[in-house]
């Protein structure tokens, strides 16, 4: 990480505690892998603060079983870019672990926003995420007006983190079931980011929307994304997707109601920053599936052996969070005063 702010304290419990949401869990929604996921700094860090050199750390894999994708280098696994990563490296691209295009890139994801967060919260800027969806069933939402501290810091603390843990007790049931059918379900998280002041944004190649989609769309599985309330704007009158401005007792202006998702021309409104992303089912599923041979050109059927997530859904959850972590802080960089 460059361009690290010099004297900022980094709390590693913390830090671990964010990192140990993307890990795992312990039942039969996610993968048996079992990593650490421990980062060794090995820059740009001393005596508790960053020193505003590159921050680097390493997390070393210790639960890897690289013969499980021997078969990958000729056969294509559906969904995977196994295919397209072949094609674009020439076949040189390295297929243990799904290689350049694998989810265990996430992890050093989730350090840097960790480390990002840290440094938001300082200022009173939080990012929360939950489980909006899984396979058609829906949690409630967050309040794109309201959300405050508290109901970040109580969703994140829940070992499956829903809002209204009924629903979540049904998500659980369903994706249990796809991976006795060995089978896999997709998703929606929802993220919100408060407290962002207005006026964070470059447009037009550099505004906010753009720069948190540019690093959510490197989540590996992420096929969507909507700011405020998203593609339903298509369905809406400019009266009823227009937010009104008024200023409110403390003397700030705000709107009164929050369609634009805390954006407008790519520059913060000084409203909750509201967003959405879709995840795909995960591709590694252990049904016989038709492919290629992508050596010999022939026609051949395949089942994918290894340790995969049913739903990749409850452990992105952070990542999406990391993501928008980085690009706030990115811009708040650049923010008078910061």
């Amino acid at each position: 990480m460059d361009n690290v702010p010099p004297g900022e304290h980094i709390d590693m419990d913390k830090l671990l505690a964010f990192m140990a949401r993307r890990a795992p869990k312990k039942d039969k929604t996610s993968t048996p892998r079992r990593e650490k996921d421990i980062p060794q700094i090995l820059s740009g860090f001393l005596n508790g603060k960053t020193t505003g050199t590159p921050l680097t750390a390493m997390i070393q894999n210790t639960d890897t079983r690289s013969k499980d994708y021997s078969q990958m280098a000729r056969l294509a696994r559906p969904g995977h870019a196994d295919y397209t990563g072949a094609e674009r490296y020439r076949g040189f691209n390295d297929e243990r672990g799904g290689g350049h295009f694998s989810g265990r890139l996430t992890a050093p994801l989730c350090f840097a926003g960790a480390v990002a967060g840290q440094i938001l919260e300082r200022r009173g800027i939080y990012t929360g995420s939950h489980i909006l969806e899984i396979h058609g069933i829906k949690d409630n939402a967050f309040d794109s007006v309201t959300v405050n501290r508290g109901d970040i810091l109580t969703v994140r603390e829940k070992y499956f983190p829903v809002i209204d843990d009924e629903k979540g007790v049904k998500m659980v049931a369903d994706i249990e079931k796809a991976a006795a059918c060995h089978d896999s379900v997709g998703g929606v998280v929802e993220c919100v980011c408060i407290n962002v002041p207005a006026g964070i944004g470059s447009p037009m190649f550099d505004g906010l929307e753009n720069t948190i989609a540019k690093l959510i769309f490197g989540i590996p599985a992420v096929k969507g994304l909507e700011f405020g309330v998203g593609f339903n704007v298509a369905k809406m009158l400019g009266s009823q997707d227009n937010d009104e401005f008024y200023v409110n007792e403390m003397g700030r202006v705000v709107t009164r109601t929050n369609n634009h998702g805390g954006i407008l021309g790519g520059i913060s409104s000084g409203m909750p920053i509201t967003l959405r992303v879709a995840f795909k089912p995960t591709a590694s599923i252990s049904k016989e599936q038709n492919t290629v041979d992508m050596k010999n050109l022939t026609n051949e059927k395949m089942v994918i052996k290894g340790r995969h997530d049913p739903c990749i859904v409850p452990r992105a959850v952070p990542c999406v969070e990391a993501c928008v972590n980085i690009a706030v802080l990115n811009h708040m960089l650049q923010y008078p005063n910061f």
